[in-house]
């Protein structure tokens, strides 16, 4: 089955799961290393309804976002990783700094962060609020990030 889809297509496969009474859960993000801060996160994203979706920062929003060194792991190569995973039903890339644009487009019933964001933080909380959908926070799982892993390679390795 194929699961990275572009958002127009995404968006008329989403219409046919609703009209099946099928509960959409989106959430997003860079995904450079996957490791099991994510996996976890993802599976409790997918216990909040039926069809979870995953926005996948591009490699140019990853770089705005995280500085000249991301994205290590190119974004078909994410897209490809993250559409292979269990929870993740579909894999759409986007390319702006923020996933609003694809909320709004999308209309999730949920929207998922992990616990290192507020919810009064949360892009796209409000737009997901005037349809009756919802934001879900999902408790973080501490010293799992790619940034930790990172770090850690560097020191393991000595580089500076």
């Amino acid at each position: 089955m194929e699961k990275i889809y572009p958002r127009e297509k995404l968006k008329r496969k989403i219409e046919r799961l609703r009209k099946e009474g099928k509960k959409i859960v989106f959430t997003n993000g860079c995904f450079d290393i996957l490791h099991v801060g994510h996996t976890r996160y993802l599976k409790e994203a997918k216990r909040q309804g039926d069809i979870l979706i995953l926005g996948l920062n591009s490699d140019e929003s990853v770089k705005a976002l995280k500085g000249d060194k991301r994205p290590l792991i190119p974004e078909g190569e994410r897209a490809d990783i993250m559409a292979s995973l269990e929870s993740v039903d579909y894999v759409t890339i986007f390319h702006e700094l923020t996933p609003l644009e694809l909320i709004e487009y999308l209309k999730p019933d949920v929207l998922v962060k992990g616990g290192d964001w507020k919810e009064d933080e949360v892009v796209g909380r409000e737009s997901v609020g005037k349809w009756g959908g919802r934001v879900i926070i999902i408790p973080e799982i501490k010293g799992s990030s790619t940034t930790h892993i990172i770090e850690k390679i560097k020191k393991v390795y000595g580089i500076k």
